[in-house]
């Protein structure tokens, strides 16, 4: 099992839109698409308060290369990630880390 953070800095304000839009539209084709979600945050104290910070779980790289490029490629994403931007991005840029567990990991 291989396991993705995802850390998206949205761009000010945007936060609550990024929410929105996953809430509402991307879990939707992320569960057609066959990717699993393990948890979404936000930063309850601390720095980096516009940071989303979530988890995808992966059966392989091959696994997540083939369910991620579907997602990316889907017409109706593509749809809706344009009407959610038409006043600006919200999202100003991004980090993907893979994670591999350790051997004394509670969760691998």
């Amino acid at each position: 099992m291989i396991h993705e953070l995802r850390i998206y800095h949205c761009a000010p304000g945007k936060l609550p839109e990024v929410s929105k839009r996953f809430a509402t539209i991307t879990l939707a084709l992320f569960a057609k698409h066959g990717i699993r979600q393990v948890g979404f945050w936000t930063t309850l104290i601390g720095p980096n308060s516009s940071d989303l910070y979530y988890i995808l779980e992966w059966d392989s790289l091959a696994d997540r290369e083939t369910k991620w490029n579907a997602f990316a490629a889907d017409p109706e994403w593509l749809q809706e990630k344009a009407k959610t931007e038409q006043q600006g991005a919200l999202i100003d840029h991004f980090e993907n880390i893979m994670l591999n567990p350790t051997s004394y990991s509670a969760l691998k």
